[in-house]
């Protein structure tokens, strides 16, 4: 290398705006590392992380465009208050935080802290947050709180619940190894849910050993490279699950060794198998039998399968019901504990909570799965004369107003809220609603990580550092619950004997703590702001990442071997040190656990360690699926509208930012070719769409991968946005002006947005 070489490399190695920082999408669920050079406050170049522990180097187009989320134009930079005349006003952090105290401790106070609920606690690139509520809502004596999981997950989780013994244990799929991927509902090519999502794809697609098997009406990008694309009609899954799942025990396809030795109920639940008529189960879903059977002989004879569901069955007509028939596909062909089938992982902190039978929301009376208040029920449990209603609420890192089931119902119901705060890094529609709106600062302006990833044999977390000083007078989550704790009078005790000895070493914090721990039950309930307020001060700024020392000493105590063979060394607490630390350091992420496939096994929690197959509280509705017709269209509303599809354009309400979009600006109605010449349609004709509960315009995108008698319409759309000049627009249709919360599962509330009856009418000119 010559000298002038020599000189230009340490030239760019000396330019800020020539290097590269690590750090990860915060886009969705798959946190794709990243690297990104920043020129100042904006991110300039974005390119994948080829270090990251699993998503290797890979990202998609989204991710490319993170510079859209970290500087909108409607970042928060300060606290705001209500005023009397609906304005918003500018109010520093001690006013702030003594107001917001107050106004909270004195419903606990009159009412009771059950009359406070707590939505939210983080989004696709965020959960810290989640983690530091806990100190406010011990303090305040909250005990109901919900998430958007209670609108999509849910009666997914309960399902797992009944099987493995509790709802924050589930099996994920394995599809880097399988023979047989199953999706279904879901188009992991946009939405993924899985890390390397299209490299994956693309590798079974081009190994003609491997097979892809989807269901889903629309011939959606992962549809049009499967194998066997089971094109359902809408809103019927459950009659082809049911098929498919007869077909495996008509031809004996099913795996009975497995199901003697691991599992419990077969004998009860192979009868009602054995009662499907195939052939009328094939006709109520619109497929060919012989296509069932041959996607049943493909899936049962693989090596191995994994599946995966999505909110394309979750938010559909007898969501619970598909998510237990989707689990037993696997369970029936034995693909558990299994090199590329579905296996339960070692997590730092589960995804979601538990719940016992027969809890319940007490003004609703509707069930508690997961910990969590089922979203549908919410404007329900506050817009009452009940006296248990909910009177103050607390939303973080979430946009219920926007992302829930008919907004118009949430905007009355949190009308009728005492208090409202939102703790957010942009001006949301919830915020505009709130007395107080908290500013936080972004994902890439504090320590921050995400519990989402649960693979097998080896998993992996990325605790990601700041690349940004925090905007203006933001602050970050941990700080904020810290100053609320300690204006309510909830500080626990031994913070600054904590503080003092972190500041000595970390074997004397160990020390202290343990000791502290064992004498203290207030500092357990308060562990979060305790960690922060002490072992954070002496992390700089990785500070918010104090909370992962209590994950890391549970983590060293649930599983040290796999924790051991991930590399880690030590025993005990010094374990859990040292995985702390490692975690820390680790600027791309790392595996912190790596386990045999057959250790699935060893973390079922149910009392005999098998696998519960038989749900009683579902069977009546698998029985009545033989007498049942799938909903017809309407002469009022003759259409299937799924509301919220994933496309290449949409993340969620993650940027609110129109312009980062380069396709799809309007977010199109996707209609088939035979229904826009039905309503008098051309490409690119505005089409008013109208449902029981409102109506709006969106430009037509006539596509043959639509089916007749169904339209999408995109998430992500419908959001205040200011412009140029400031005046503040909205682009797109904002899907739950349209949606129905009382259109919805029996069990888990599950709204049925991807099966909205619609009217269609093409709007002149």
């Amino acid at each position: 290398m010559s000298q002038s070489e020599v000189e230009a490399l340490s030239t760019e190695e000396l330019d800020p705006t020539k290097q590269w920082h690590k750090t990860a999408c915060v886009l969705c669920s798959a946190n794709c590392g990243i690297e990104v050079r920043i020129d100042g406050r904006e991110i300039t170049r974005v390119r994948g992380d080829k270090d990251h522990p699993a998503s290797k180097g890979y990202t998609c187009e989204k991710g490319l465009r993170v510079n859209h989320y970290q500087n909108g134009r409607d970042r928060l930079t300060g606290p705001l208050k209500k005023m009397e005349d609906g304005t918003f006003q500018e109010i520093s952090w001690d006013q702030a935080i003594k107001e917001v105290a107050d106004r909270l401790v004195g419903i606990r106070d009159t009412y009771g802290g059950d009359k406070i609920m707590y939505y939210g606690g983080g989004g696709q690139g965020n959960h810290f947050p989640g983690a530091y509520a806990r100190s406010v809502l011990q303090t305040l004596g909250v005990q109901y709180r919900s998430n958007a999981l209670a609108q999509e997950k849910t009666g997914m989780y309960w399902v797992q619940g009944k099987f493995f013994g509790r709802q924050d244990i589930g099996a994920s799929p394995d599809f880097h190894h399988t023979d047989c991927a199953v999706f279904i509902g879901k188009n992991p090519w946009h939405s993924h849910g899985f890390p390397e999502a299209r490299n994956v794809l693309n590798a079974i697609k081009n190994d003609e050993d491997r097979k892809i098997v989807v269901f889903d009406p629309r011939v959606s990008e992962t549809a049009n490279i499967s194998d066997h694309h089971l094109r359902v009609k809408p809103g019927t899954d459950a009659w082809a699950l049911a098929a498919v799942l007869a077909t495996m025990v008509d031809e004996g396809l099913t795996d009975e060794k497995f199901l003697k030795e691991q599992c419990v109920g077969w004998e009860a639940l192979r009868p009602l198998l054995e009662e499907v008529d195939i052939s009328d189960y094939a006709r109520k879903c619109g497929i060919d039998e012989e296509q069932i059977r041959a996607a049943a002989r493909t899936m049962a004879n693989a090596r191995s399968m994994a599946t995966e569901e999505d909110l394309g069955i979750e938010m559909a007509p007898h969501s619970t019901l598909n998510s237990w028939l989707q689990r037993l596909l696997y369970l029936l062909t034995g693909n558990f504990g299994n090199e590329g089938g579905m296996n339960i992982p070692n997590r730092l902190a589960p995804i979601c909570g538990h719940s016992a039978d027969g809890a319940t929301e007490p003004v609703t009376g509707t069930p508690l799965l997961c910990g969590l208040v089922a979203c549908a029920a919410i404007p329900d449990a506050i817009d009452t004369e009940h006296p248990d209603r909910f009177r103050g609420m607390i939303v973080e890192s979430s946009n219920p107003i926007h992302s829930l089931p008919d907004s118009k119902r949430f905007r009355e119901a949190f009308a009728k809220l005492d208090c409202l705060v939102v703790i957010d890094v942009a001006m949301t529609e919830t915020a505009r609603q709130a007395d107080y709106v908290l500013p936080a600062c972004s994902q890439y302006e504090k320590a921050e990580a995400t519990f989402f990833a649960g693979e097998m044999p080896s998993n992996y977390f990325h605790i990601r550092q700041p690349i940004f000083e925090p905007l203006g007078d933001t602050l970050p989550e941990a700080e904020i619950h810290a100053r609320l704790v300690e204006a309510m009078g909830g500080e626990p005790e031994g913070v600054q004997e904590l503080t003092d000895a972190a500041e000595e070493s970390r074997e004397a914090f160990v020390e202290t703590f343990t000791r502290l721990s064992a004498e203290n039950p207030d500092l357990g309930a308060k562990l979060p702001t305790a960690l922060y307020r002490s072992l954070g001060r002496s992390l700089g700024e990785m500070g918010p990442a104090a909370v992962m020392f209590g994950s890391a000493m549970q983590a060293s105590m649930r599983f040290p071997d796999a924790i051991r063979a991930a590399g880690v060394k030590g025993d005990g607490l010094e374990l859990a040190s040292n995985l702390f630390d490692a975690l820390l350091e680790a600027k791309s992420g790392m595996v912190f656990s790596t386990s045999e496939y057959s250790t699935s096994f060893d973390r079922i929690k149910t009392p005999d360690g098998k696998i519960h197959l038989h749900i009683e509280e579902l069977v009546e509705e698998l029985q009545g699926l033989a007498s049942e017709e799938p909903a017809s269209p309407t002469d009022a509303y003759p259409f299937v509208l799924t509301a919220g599809e994933h496309r290449g354009s949409t993340v969620n309400d993650v940027i609110r930012d129109p312009s980062w979009r380069k396709k799809d600006k309007d977010g199109a109605l996707r209609i088939n070719p035979v229904d826009a010449e039905q309503i008098g349609v051309v490409d690119g004709q505005r089409v008013r769409v109208i449902t029981k509960r409102g109506e709006a315009e969106a430009p037509a995108d006539i596509t043959d991968t639509m089916m007749e008698g169904q339209v999408s319409l995109p998430h992500g759309f419908g959001m205040e946005y200011p412009d140029e000049t400031g005046e503040h627009k909205i682009h797109g249709v904002a899907v739950n002006e349209l949606t129905d919360l009382e259109d919805r599962d029996w069990l888990a509330l599950t709204p049925h947005h991807k099966h909205v009856r619609a009217r269609l009418e093409a709007v002149p000119g």
